[in-house]
């Protein structure tokens, strides 16, 4: 075998002291796909981020050896790692809303990476990076490159920094979990299309996901992290059908399973009618007649007290706008009942009180949560806000819902960059639990877990479902999280509902060409 492309060979890595790797020795080979690994904290997104030197050395400490085609990054000045990084080894972040300038169209950030290390602008820059956003499977791609980060979808935004890392053709794609916001249907087009890429650049891909099926699809082989450490390295098949480290067979024995909480017949606790979330692209003289963007198009639900409705659909079908739009986060047009009370009418001083009753996880956990404030801080916000407590009794209903999401208590202190993606999850869904509410809107609030902890934040959503009586709205592209959650389940696209039904009927018994394209794709 040939020298490999990168060559890791006892790498150490330590933040203040404590261990995030321990003596770590991997090769990725010319043209394969390797993939990584592990829990959440395991040490696959520093190892990642080592390669390109992107750990401050003010915060940690790293020894061993990275070897990019014999050139060693430990170390290497800034002239060669701007060189390689974004170049020759490019990488795609976990999260694309903090990775992606706020300030910037699509267009500059793309084309920035363009101008750096192709020097192309102008016309050539603007065909090549329409040619990306094709490639990466964006609707109106003219269009979406004026736009901003804010103004796309979650998984949207993950197509924008798939683009970015393609631009300039790398040797080594490093991926951090890359399909973490996308819906099935563009999970398996990303897929098909890195494989598609790999063959003809011989272009070699690390990939770190928790989704197994996902790397069952793509890899060649696979190496299983723990605490810091490579415990196991094996071809993929081998893997799946014959691990041999007890780790990596919890690991795949941690697909989402059960169903949802039986529930007698219980009195409707959200009704919508009607509802409606039109936005205006005002025109002018110059830019012709206005264009109307209807986001949520007469939309009506029920969903009763104690119960989960899963709504799915594709990144951009209206899903979270449907949501926040429930909680009147958003403005729309229609009717929203809780518990009879109608809320479409109150002032913001009217819905105060009702806010405590009803609570949201977001999507982007890092960009939900305060950098600023400790997790104990941003788990007890609501308290404060809605709760006449002591000091005492607050920091003990932040431990409670922090046991509760299986964090350690004692991290309480530490601020979200600390926490790895599935842990700042878990921060927030503690965030949501810790006001005891009646509605809880779950937005992609598993997508950032691993399978493991995926699997006891589900079993740990049904207990509180069934001591509480707890009403969710689950919003979700992973269809095994649904089938494993919602009694009910509802099909959006282009911001109407196309089938609605009970879980079994809808994932089991799908009548609609759309419905059954998803399932498809989830391989279900």
């Amino acid at each position: 075998m040939s020298e490999a492309l990168i060559q890791i060979r006892d790498l150490t890595v330590t933040f203040q002291g404590l261990p995030a790797l321990a003596g770590v020795n991997l090769d990725i080979q010319q043209g394969e796909c390797l993939a990584l690994v592990g829990e959440s904290g395991s040490g696959k997104s520093v190892t990642a981020h080592s390669i390109l030197q992107l750990l401050s050395p003010e915060a940690c400490t790293c020894t061993g050896s990275i070897r990019y085609r014999g050139q060693e990054m430990l170390g290497a000045s800034a002239h060669v790692l701007r060189h390689i990084r974004g170049n020759r080894v490019a990488m795609i972040f976990q999260e694309p809303m903090t990775s992606l300038n706020p300030l910037h169209t699509v267009q500059r950030q793309i084309g920035e990476t363009l101008l750096v290390h192709k020097g192309l602008s102008g016309k050539a820059a603007t065909l090549r990076s329409l040619e990306l956003l094709e490639l990466v499977g964006i609707s109106a791609p003219a269009q979406r490159m004026k736009q901003y980060p804010h103004q796309l979808s979650g998984g949207q935004r993950q197509r924008v920094m798939i683009a970015m890392a393609l631009a300039c053709e790398p040797d080594l794609l490093i991926a951090d979990e890359p399909t973490t916001a996308l819906d099935v249907t563009v999970q398996q087009k990303i897929l098909e299309l890195l494989r598609e890429l790999q063959q003809r650049l011989g272009m070699s891909l690390l990939l770190i996901s928790h989704d197994l099926n996902l790397v069952r699809r793509i890899a060649q082989r696979v190496c299983v992290m723990k605490q810091g450490k490579v415990v196991e390295q094996a071809p993929c098949e081998q893997l799946f059908t014959h691990p041999q480290h007890p780790y990596s067979r919890l690991l795949l024995d941690a697909e989402p399973a059960g169903c949802a909480v039986p529930a007698a017949d219980a009195p409707v606790a959200l009704e919508v009618k009607g509802l409606k979330v039109w936005y205006s692209l005002g025109g002018g003289f110059l830019r012709g007649p206005s264009q109307v963007i209807k986001a949520v198009d007469n939309v009506s639900l029920q969903v009763r007290r104690g119960q989960t409705l899963g709504i799915v659909g594709e990144s951009g079908s209206g899903k979270s706008t449907l949501g926040q739009a429930i909680l009147r986060l958003l403005p729309a047009q229609g009717l929203i009942h809780f518990n009879g009370q109608p809320l479409q009418n109150l002032s913001e001083k009217q819905l105060r009180p009702w806010r405590k009753r009803m609570q949201v996880v977001f999507q982007d956990p890092y960009g939900s949560l305060s950098p600023r404030l400790s997790v104990a801080q941003i788990v007890s916000e609501g308290l404060e806000a809605h709760a006449q407590l002591s000091a005492s009794e607050r920091e003990q209903r932040v431990i409670q819902a922090l046991e509760e999401v299986g964090l350690d208590p004692a991290s309480r202190h530490r601020y979200p960059h600390e926490f790895s993606g599935g842990q700042r999850q878990r921060v927030a869904i503690a965030r949501a639990l810790v006001l005891k509410p009646e509605l809880i809107l779950l937005d992609e609030s598993t997508s950032a877990l691993d399978r493991t902890v995926q699997k006891q934040v589900l079993a740990l959503l049904r207990d509180l479902q069934a001591r509480h009586g707890l009403t969710y709205l689950f919003i979700s592209h992973d269809l095994a999280v649904v089938r494993a959650l919602a009694h009910e389940v509802i099909v959006i696209k282009d911001g109407q509902i196309v089938e609605q039904g009970t879980t079994a009927q809808v994932l089991h018994a799908p009548v609609h060409a759309y419905t059954q394209a998803l399932l498809r794709a989830a391989q279900l």
